[in-house]
């Protein structure tokens, strides 16, 4: 008989404050669902190795038996830590991510590529300044009111607190409008000019040593996964192992980095140490790196090569391979409709069912026989990649990173 295929899985979600469970409960319901539609079969269960937050799974194919142990690596307390703030402290950040962007000239470059991410960074600011005039508009009437009525004093009294009201109004609800979630996410990466701050550099670090810990298991896959803004994390968790020389080049490391919004950091100008792991991680043979994204997702630089638009091509270069997701075909179109304007919800698509799979299946990646680049051996880059340098900070064109 032969043995399963045994893979390690190491996710990194984006910049999202939900627990680890969050991800468990959706790898199994969406897991069913793939299964159901595509005919395999998957089930679940507890890891072998209890280190960290995780679970197991065993998946039945055509092309044999897969068994996987996936661990989230987690950094929702970051996040956390980084959105506990006032509504006043919010509109500061909003004022400096808008002069980091746009001062440095980030933002103009960043319109060049995709709409929809520029799109969908406007729009915490549009709706935070929307929701500011509205209060301060209502404020003011009741101000001028009161001190017709009664005095300028209580009025304006009445007006600062009804202004105050409508604030914190829109700050409750902003689990419907998510204007401040995503004022703090562009906020995070922006924060000292795109270098990571300590905090992250230490949970970097201890991503780096828990993924060597793994390699040096005898796992026939080690598989790391990053999503949105867990994507630029993974290559620099990456390109750090791979520089401590705890990685071999024997076809086990892989990464797949799914709805990246690469160029929102690496964009920036302090974003050195981001654009050398690009430079770095594309170049080497210790690590087979594929990226999937697709252009009906607002929120991600679909098919924009991360490595490329971001100015840090080496000439060696050999990966990321691009793929598409191609939401258009692998998406009914009940489903499609069924996900319009729902774009928080169809940035997470790569970690549901499709109801007409394609060449993407994350519960076949992540728990079937095959490795990354087996998979995908002799593939091209989708049609629509983006791969021009977009980015050009001072000194680019000198080598600097």
């Amino acid at each position: 008989m032969t043995s399963p295929f045994r893979r390690r899985v190491l996710y990194i979600p984006g910049f999202d404050p939900v627990p680890p469970r969050r991800y468990r409960e959706l790898y199994r319901s969406e897991g069913k669902a793939q299964a159901r539609i595509s005919g395999y079969r998957l089930e679940f269960g507890p890891r072998r190795d209890r280190t960290g937050f995780g679970w197991g799974v065993t998946g039945q194919f055509p092309a044999g038996t897969g068994q996987a142990d996936v661990e989230v690596l987690v950094w929702a307390d970051v996040v956390q830590g980084s959105m506990g703030r006032s509504i006043p402290a919010t509109y500061a950040q909003l004022l400096r991510t808008v002069w980091t962007y746009a001062g440095s000239g980030a933002l103009f470059r960043l319109m060049r590529l995709r709409r929809g991410p520029v799109i969908a960074a406007l729009y915490p600011i549009v709706v935070l300044l929307a929701q500011l005039a509205l209060a301060l508009g209502l404020g003011s009437v009741l101000w001028w009111a009161g001190a017709r009525l009664i005095h300028w004093l209580p009025g304006l009294a009445l007006g600062l607190a009804a202004a105050g009201a409508v604030l914190w109004f829109f700050r409750w609800i902003d689990g419907r409008v998510f204007a401040y979630y995503l004022m703090h996410d562009y906020a995070f990466a922006a924060q000292n000019g795109g270098a990571y701050p300590a905090v992250l550099e230490d949970r970097i670090a201890a991503f780096a040593r828990r993924i060597a810990e793994v390699l040096d298991g005898d796992w026939d896959e080690v598989l790391v996964v990053g999503h949105s803004s867990g994507a630029y994390l993974a290559v620099s968790v990456l390109a750090d192992v791979i520089r401590s020389g705890r990685s071999r080049a024997d076809g086990r490391l892989a990464l797949l980095t799914l709805g990246h919004v690469v160029p929102m950091a690496s964009f920036l100008p302090r974003a050195g140490r981001l654009r050398a792991d690009l430079r770095f991680l594309s170049a080497r043979p210790e690590a087979t790196w594929v990226d999937v994204s697709a252009p009906g997702d607002a929120c991600c630089f679909g098919l924009c090569d991360p490595v490329a638009v971001s100015g840090a091509e080496p000439p060696d270069r050999r990966g990321p391979l691009v793929l598409s997701a191609a939401f258009s075909r692998t998406l009914s179109p009940e489903t499609r409709r069924a996900l319009r304007r729902r774009w928080f919800r169809l940035h997470f698509q790569y970690l549901h069912a499709f109801d007409r799979p394609g060449d993407y299946d994350y519960f076949a990646i992540t728990a079937g026989p095959l490795r990354l680049g087996d998979r995908y051996a002799g593939r091209a880059h989708s049609p629509g990649r983006i791969a021009r340098a977009v980015n050009d900070w001072p000194g680019r064109s000198r080598g600097a990173p």
